[in-house]
C-alpha cells in the first residue's frame, strides 16, 4: 500500500551573508533558483503535497518554485523563532494528515530524490523519526548524530557536545524525515529552554523518544547536502552540481573533451554520440538531439538542434534557434529566432535574425538579416537550395526564393522570385592606367608633408 507524503522545504532565511538585495532562495545553481531545485526534488521523489515556508521575497520565491504539475503551497514564516517554529509555520498542511512528513532547506539544492526515499522506507519499517546524516573528517561546527546500537538517541549541537561527544564524525545534515500521522504531537512539545529561546527541530528526536517512538539515520554523501551562506559556497554548489551532471551526460554516451570547461544548465538535454568541444555554455532551454558536434567557444540558449548538426567554433544561438537534421552554423555565427532548414549551412561571420533558412540552402560570410528598424522586427524567408552571396544584407521584410542566387554584396529590399539572380549594388567602373596617377599623387602628398617637417 502506497504510503502519502508531505514535503516542507524551508526557504524564509533571509541569507544576509550573500550581500545581496534578494534573498539567497533566489540565487541560481545551474540557472535555476536554489530553492526551485529543492521543490523539483522532492516532487519527484513521490509526495503528494510541498509545503514552502517563505520569509524575505516570499512572493518572489514561491513564483520561482511553482513548477508544472507540483501541488505547491506556500506559507509566510514571520518571525524568527527556530526551525521547529519554521516548520509548524506550514502547520495548515500537517494537520491534513500524511504517512509520512520530509523537512528540507531550500538552500540545500544537491541532494537527491533516492536519499528522500531511503528515509522514508525508514519510515515505513517505523521509525519515527529519520535524519540524514553524513560523515566528514572535519566535523567542527556540525551538530553530532549520537548513537547507541545503532539507534539514533540524540542530535548534539557543537556548543552543547561533550569532548567526547565532539569526536562523532556522524554529523547532522538538517535534513529529516518523521511520522506524519504524529508530526504535530512531537512539534508542539519542543520547548525553547535554551539561551536563543528559539523552538529547535532537533529536538525532535528526544521527544519522539520520550513518547515511546523510535529514531533513527539514513546516510547521505558530504557534497550532497551542503548548503549555502555565502556567495563561495554558492560557487562550491555550482561546481558540485556541474560535475554531477556532465559525468551524468558522459555515462549517457556524450563525449566531451575537457568537461571542466563546459557549463551545463539545469534543463539542459544532450543526446548520445554528440560531442562537446572545450568552453562551451549552455543556457536555459537547449534540447540537442544524436550526433551533434559543438565545436568550442560556443554559447548556446533557447535553442533546439537536431541530430548531425553542427555549430561554433565560437557560434552563438539565441532563444528560438532551431537547427533542423545535419544544419550546420558555422564560426563567428549568431542566430536569433531562426529556424535553419535540413542541411542548410550558415558558415562563418553571419547573423541570421527572425528568418527562415531552407533547406540546404547556403549562406555565405558575413550576411546579415537586418531584421529591426528601430521599432518593429520583421522576417525574412529564405527559400530551399537557394545561395545568398558574401556579405549581402537582407532587409527585413523579404523573402528570397527557392534555388535562387543573390550576388554577394548585394543589398536586398525585394522579394527575389524562385530561380532568380539578384544583384543589388553598384556596378563597376574601370579606369585604364589611373592606379599609375593616384600613386603619384599620394607619394607627392607623403613627399610635400616630410619636407614641412
Amino acid at each position: 500500500m502506497s504510503r502519502s507524503a508531505l514535503a516542507i522545504v524551508l526557504a524564509a532565511g533571509d541569507g544576509t551573508r550573500m550581500k545581496s538585495s534578494k534573498t539567497k532562495m533566489l540565487h541560481d545553481v545551474a540557472g535555476r533558483p536554489m530553492a526551485a531545485h529543492v521543490v523539483d526534488t522532492v516532487s519527484r521523489s513521490g509526495v503528494d503535497a510541498v509545503a514552502l515556508v517563505v520569509g524575505r521575497d516570499g512572493d518572489k520565491v514561491a513564483a520561482a518554485c511553482a513548477l508544472p504539475g507540483v501541488a505547491l503551497e506556500a506559507f509566510e514564516q514571520t518571525e524568527r523563532l527556530g526551525t521547529a517554529h519554521a516548520v509548524l509555520a506550514a502547520r495548515e498542511a500537517l494537520a491534513r494528515g500524511y504517512d509520512d512528513v520530509i523537512v528540507t532547506y531550500g538552500d540545500t539544492p544537491l541532494v537527491t530524490g533516492e536519499t528522500l526515499a531511503r528515509a522514508r522506507a525508514a519510515l515505513a519499517e517505523g521509525y519515527d523519526v529519520v535524519v540524514i546524516g553524513f560523515e566528514t573528517a572535519e566535523p567542527a561546527g556540525y551538530g553530532r548524530l549520537l548513537t547507541r546500537d545503532g539507534a539514533l538517541y540524540a542530535i548534539r549541537e557543537e556548543k552543547d557536545a561533550s569532548a567526547e561527544e565532539r569526536k562523532v564524525t556522524l554529523c547532522n545534515s538538517g535534513l529529516m524525515a518523521f511520522n506524519g500521522r504524529r508530526a504535530l504531537e512531537f512539534l508542539d512539545a519542543i520547548g525553547n529552554d535554551n539561551a536563543k529561546r528559539e523552538f529547535y527541530l532537533t529536538d525532535i528526536v528526544e521527544v519522539a523518544l520520550s513518547k515511546g517512538g523510535r529514531a533513527g539515520v539514513v546516510m547521505a554523501d558530504a557534497d550532497e547536502v551542503l548548503g549555502c551562506n555565502n556567495r563561495a559556497e554558492l560557487s562550491e554548489l555550482e561546481r558540485i552540481w556541474q560535475t554531477r551532471r556532465r559525468r551524468a551526460l558522459m555515462l549517457d554516451g556524450v563525449t566531451m573533451i575537457a568537461p571542466e570547461t563546459v557549463f551545463l544548465c539545469h534543463d539542459t538535454v544532450i543526446g548520445a554520440d554528440c560531442v562537446i568541444e572545450p568552453n562551451v555554455v549552455f543556457g536555459p532551454g537547449v534540447e540537442i538531439g544524436e550526433s551533434v558536434v559543438i565545436h568550442a567557444f560556443s554559447h548556446i540558449e533557447g535553442a533546439r538542434i537536431a541530430a548531425g548538426s553542427t555549430v561554433g567554433p565560437f557560434a552563438r544561438l539565441r532563444p528560438g534557434a532551431v537547427l533542423h537534421e545535419n544544419a550546420k552554423v558555422g564560426n563567428f555565427c549568431e542566430v536569433k529566432n531562426g529556424d535553419i532548414g535540413p542541411g542548410a549551412k550558415i558558415n562563418h561571420l553571419s547573423y541570421i535574425g527572425d528568418a527562415t533558412v531552407g533547406a540546404r540552402a547556403n549562406i555565405g560570410a558575413g550576411t546579415i538579416t537586418c531584421n529591426y528598424d528601430g521599432v518593429n522586427k520583421f522576417r525574412t524567408e529564405i527559400g530551399a537550395d537557394s545561395f545568398v552571396g558574401s556579405n549581402s544584407s537582407l532587409v527585413a521584410p523579404v523573402s528570397i526564393g527557392a534555388q535562387a542566387y543573390v550576388g554577394s554584396g548585394s543589398v536586398i529590399t525585394r522579394d527575389v522570385p524562385d530561380n532568380a539572380l539578384a544583384i543589388a549594388r553598384g556596378r563597376q567602373e574601370i579606369k585604364e592606367g589611373r592606379a599609375e596617377l593616384l600613386r603619384a599623387r599620394s607619394l607627392a602628398i607623403k613627399a610635400a608633408r616630410k619636407g614641412s617637417k
